[in-house]
């Protein structure tokens, strides 16, 4: 592998370490200067609403993780000059996670205006899609032969699977029940959960392209 193609793999790689743990980070420094927050209670978008004190610097970090993870997705790419087309399936997901969850929430902030089409239900939809292309991800990711065809990766990667779905769908049960019912109440904890649940999976997957790198240079 040449210098420049190792150069941009171990740069989407960091990108990846410091998106994941820069996110929780980030969320829990803002979230204790926002009087009243909870992480357990409260959603992460809160955190950018136009009535959170910490909205601008929150808004902020979502541009700059929308950055990352598609930094992430160019160093994925680059790390397989001949790959197939899962390759570039794992690769656009990546990127949509990014344009989604990042530059989405960052752009559109979590603002009831009390019409159809506002900043909240923008935020909400493409929020959406970066959340459903980041949930097909372990199911793609295995079929790259041969750096994460094993059988302890395949199974971690239902485990990511089975348990991110599990949690984003206690997370969506504050849409059916908006009252103090146990599960709609802890929304904060599940997206969390759900968050974690995936970026150790994006870690690991670093991890590996970090060590397939080292192994081929």
């Amino acid at each position: 592998m040449g210098s420049k193609h190792s150069f941009i793999v171990f740069t989407g790689v960091i990108a990846c370490f410091i998106a994941c743990v820069g996110d929780f980070l980030v969320t829990i420094i803002l979230g204790s200067h926002y009087p009243g927050y909870s992480q357990l209670f409260n959603t992460m978008s809160s955190l950018g609403a136009s009535t959170s004190p910490v909205s601008y610097l929150t808004n902020l970090w979502w541009l700059i993780l929308g950055l990352l993870m598609i930094t992430f997705a160019i160093g994925f790419w680059q790390a397989f000059p001949k790959g197939t087309k899962y390759v570039s399936l794992v690769t656009w997901l990546i990127i949509l996670y990014g344009l989604g969850e990042g530059f989405g929430s960052g752009l559109f902030k979590s603002d009831q205006t009390g019409v159809f089409i506002n900043p909240s239900f923008i935020h909400d939809f493409l929020g959406g899609v970066g959340i459903l292309a980041i949930i097909i991800l372990p199911m793609i990711v295995p079929k790259i032969i041969p750096c994460f065809s094993g059988l302890d990766f395949k199974r971690f990667s239902l485990f990511v699977l089975l348990s991110g779905i599990m949690m984003w769908t206690l997370f969506f049960f504050r849409y059916v029940n908006h009252g103090d019912n146990f599960i709609a109440v802890y929304k904060g904890l599940w997206q969390r959960l759900f968050v974690l649940d995936y970026y150790l999976y994006l870690s690991v997957i670093a991890i590996m392209i970090l060590n397939k790198r080292t192994h081929t240079d």
